[in-house]
């Protein structure tokens, strides 16, 4: 199978799309942008040049020497300033470099290493390492073009065009560098990291609506083949939900992916069972399944809990022990629960154009998305007054807001940090006041 990622879940009340290798593989890297930027400066410096030997060329022609005269003594000007960037930009570069390593390292041994994802594929970073970079190339260009000869009438080129342009450059980068400091420590402070991984799980909820009849597997009959994975180890990250469609009616049968996004798959493991015929050839699911080194958020419902539980665990530990944070973790795993509660879950079915199922793609339970969000958490927070109260304030709000099937492992929760909280607390008015429900934990 390919290791490029290739879909997205299917927009609300619009066509699948699917997502492109290409784009998301560039997003996950750091040197795309610098790359692209420095070669699109080279590309508007050569036009630039060229605008301003035709402007020497037409004040030649018009015998206008005086004005060039002018003009030269404005681009020997020019040339200090010029100097003095590409001199400093490069300790800029280093200034914002070291920002980064810093901050990075910082998230990940407060938060999560999974939150690193967030500066690596942050548009803020990338936008301004790229206008840096290209500001210190266009500034090294420019100086290679200012004529040693101060007769006008002798002069092929005067670098007007260019200095201006390297001055709008210099603002661009003071702009982007502000931008990118704010974004940087928005992105070290524990509630936006939260909230940004919160929206994120919420925006895959809004781009992956479950088709109807989804919730219970279709009776698509018995297993008459196996599809392996025959690419590197690695985890599931996407998959092309219309190709597989595509191929499985193509064929006149039936795919079962036997995975879920987010597992890890080792070569060899069954990832499509087929299910009313022969199993497709090899090269009509290429690029059907996606596999990297690490989980993204794009058909994972279950990736943003992972974090926020990671988070709420390393809070609870007795090095950090940071129960507040615990909290706004656990206030983001209540409003993701709350926004799948009535949503069918554990299979979705996938038709053709004309109603047929072709592809069920399993994803996690309702069961288990409420053990995720809480089992972890709740087994360090007996001894946290602060953390019980809220889990047991997220339990009563969500056992108000799912469907009654559904109320099974929130009871069973609140069974257990109760019984946890009994063990934990050495009296009947500590253990009272421990499950007492506070939204704030202990306001």
């Amino acid at each position: 199978m390919s290791d490029w990622m290739v879909t997205q879940g299917p927009l609300p009340r619009r066509r699948p799309q699917a997502l492109s290798p290409l784009r998301e593989h560039l997003r996950d890297t750091f040197w795309f942008a610098p790359t692209a930027a420095m070669v699109g400066v080279f590309a508007v410096w050569l036009v630039a040049q060229e605008l301003d030997a035709a402007l020497v060329r037409s004040l030649q022609d018009d015998g206008d020497f005086d004005t060039l005269a002018d003009l030269l003594r404005f681009a020997d000007d020019a040339k200090a300033v010029v100097s003095a960037v590409g001199s400093a930009m490069m300790t800029f570069i280093g200034v914002v470099f070291s920002i980064s390593l810093v901050a990075v390292q910082m998230a990940s041994g407060q938060f999560t290493p999974r939150v690193v994802r967030l500066f690596v594929r942050s548009r803020i970073t990338k936008a301004t390492f790229a206008v840096f970079l290209a500001t210190f190339v266009l500034t090294l260009l420019v100086l290679t073009s200012y004529d040693s000869n101060a007769d006008p009438r002798a002069a092929t080129t005067v670098p007007l065009v260019q200095s201006v342009l390297t001055l709008l450059m210099v603002a661009l980068s003071l702009l982007l560098f502000v931008l990118y400091v704010n974004a940087t420590l928005r992105l070290m402070r524990v509630s936006h990291v939260i909230a940004r991984i919160a929206a994120e799980s919420l925006r895959v909820a809004a781009l992956m609506p479950l088709p109807a009849g989804a919730g219970e597997e279709p009776d698509v009959g018995p297993v008459t083949a196996w599809v392996a994975h025959e690419g590197r180890a690695g985890v599931l990250r996407d998959v092309h939900v219309a190709r597989l469609v595509r191929v499985a009616r193509g064929h006149g049968v039936v795919l079962r992916l036997v995975p879920r996004t987010g597992d890890f798959l080792v070569p060899g493991t069954p990832v499509l069972a087929v299910h009313g015929g022969a199993a497709p050839p090899r090269r009509v699911l290429r690029y059907a399944l996606s596999v990297g080194v690490e989980r993204t958020f794009h058909q994972d419902l279950a990736f943003g809990l992972r974090q926020l539980s990671d988070i709420g665990l390393r809070a609870l530990s007795p090095a950090v022990n940071d129960p507040t944070t615990a909290v706004q973790a656990l206030d983001r795993v209540v409003q993701i629960l709350a926004t799948l509660s009535r949503r069918p879950l554990d299979a979705v079915p996938h038709r053709d154009r004309r109603g047929t199922v072709r592809l069920v793609q399993p994803v996690p339970g309702w069961a288990e998305l409420v053990d995720l969000g809480f089992t972890e958490v709740r087994a360090c927070a007996a001894g946290s007054p602060q953390v019980t109260r809220r889990l047991s304030a997220a339990f009563d709000d969500l056992l108000l807001l799912v469907p009654r099937d559904r109320r099974a492992p929130l009871l069973r929760h609140r069974e257990l940090l109760r019984q946890a909280v009994e063990r934990t607390a050495p009296t009947p008015a500590d253990r009272a006041f421990a499950l007492r429900p506070d939204r704030q934990g202990i306001g």
